[in-house]
């Protein structure tokens, strides 16, 4: 079941956020100074292109320079994510069958809010 949520995901919507995502990781990644931007963004890419059967968990051992970084993260970037996903979700749930991928992209606010310190991991169901 998870395999045809996500191609139906991928077909209807994924594929693009999932392209934006990595192509906003690869310019990061030019500078020096935000390869981790650019890490960030092409972890969310792989989440984003595939999310049934996958979670998102706090990495142990995340520290307090997580948290500032996320703050800045959220300051110039985050919320703009969250607004993607928003319109996103808001265009996919005009059909029934793109009623899960609503739900699906909302779900995926919190870690593109922030997302240092996390991992994704497949699920256990």
């Amino acid at each position: 079941m998870r395999t045809v949520l996500n191609i139906i995901w991928l077909l209807f919507g994924g594929i693009w956020l999932a392209l934006a995502y990595l192509i906003v990781g690869v310019i990061s990644c030019l500078l020096i100074v935000t390869i981790p931007v650019g890490v960030a963004f092409m972890r969310m890419a792989a989440y984003v292109v595939w999310p049934f059967g996958k979670a998102v968990v706090r990495k142990p051992g995340a520290g307090a320079l997580t948290t500032v970084v996320n703050v800045v993260w959220f300051v110039l970037i985050g919320w703009a994510l969250a607004l993607v996903h928003v319109v996103a979700a808001l265009g996919q749930a005009v059909t029934i069958i793109g009623l899960t991928n609503a739900v699906v992209s909302l779900k995926m606010i919190p870690v593109s809010c922030f997302p240092f310190g996390k991992e994704i991991v497949d699920s256990a169901f």
